[in-house]
């Protein structure tokens, strides 16, 4: 019974921590939230994908109020990346429909995808500047119709990628956008990244509610937290120059690194008996 309680009390604690991190960088949503609901709390990954999800759309919306009102978006970057999201997030959440959502043949797909989305993410992260150096120069060169067309197709890979892991639509889709423009400040590409992933992981949320792999009661736990963190961590990343977002993002790679590193390990017995009680 301790061990259950102790484990509801983490997810709200958790939400909060995450929520802080997607309000400051864009960052850390999917690529800590999932692999805690599946490495520390023993959620099935189909569950914790599709309760991510739902989760990210809540605080995300809470996020992008915010960057709205401090006019850190960019409308046109947001429509561009949801006309190739949105589509390929209905495609994916009906492909997945024709397989059994809690199989092991699911269970493997989802572990296959995450894994790869979180080393993905860490390698965008660490080689942000460097990737920037070696494929801006050629990107500045095409035309705004090319831009625009790649935006719409990183939007699209984002919407594969964040339907089966719900991860990407951070650390990724700000290395991309920071490729693609440039010019924009990292507060509004962040805040851009916010807010394209709102639409994103909301068609997507509402996918996996259909397939039935929602816990409504992890997502509420979560929602509690994760709120009033997101909006501490957008209003102050208008307020922060770009040095002090480069550190943040180093912060939560350090985190996904981390998560990485222990991923392999088994759950401990308390760990699995507490959540198997808990969803009894």
């Amino acid at each position: 019974m301790n061990a259950i309680n102790s484990m509801q009390f983490l997810y709200p604690i958790s939400g909060f921590v995450v929520g802080l991190l997607v309000g400051l960088t864009g960052v850390g949503g999917g690529s800590l939230m999932t692999p805690l609901l599946i490495l520390l709390f023993g959620i099935h990954p189909a569950t914790a994908v599709g309760t991510d999800l739902l989760y990210a759309a809540a605080t995300k919306s809470a996020g992008g109020i915010v960057h709205g009102l401090n006019r850190t978006v960019d409308w046109r970057v947001v429509r561009r990346l949801a006309i190739g999201s949105v589509p390929m997030t209905i495609v994916t959440i009906a492909t997945l429909s024709y397989f059994d959502i809690k199989g092991d043949g699911v269970r493997q797909l989802i572990g296959a995808v995450l894994a790869f989305a979180l080393l993905l993410t860490a390698f965008t992260l660490v080689f942000r500047n460097r990737i920037v150096a070696r494929f801006a120069p050629g990107l500045s060169a095409l035309s705004p119709n090319r831009i625009a067309l790649l935006t719409v197709v990183v939007g699209g890979v984002l919407g594969i990628l964040v339907s089966i892991s719900s991860v990407g639509a951070g650390a990724i889709g700000v290395t991309a956008l920071v490729l693609l423009y440039p010019k924009l400040p990292t507060a509004r590409i962040v805040g851009s990244d916010i807010v394209h992933a709102i639409p994103l992981t909301l068609v997507g949320g509402i996918g996996h509610w259909f397939l039935g792999s929602i816990d409504w009661q992890v997502f509420t736990a979560l929602i509690f937290g994760s709120v009033p963190g997101i909006l501490i961590g957008s209003y102050a990343a208008a307020r922060f120059n770009e040095t002090a977002l480069r550190v943040v993002l180093a912060v939560t790679l350090l985190a996904v690194a981390t998560k990485l590193s222990f991923g392999l390990l088994p759950l401990s017995s308390d760990v699995v008996a507490a959540q198997t009680s808990q969803h009894r």
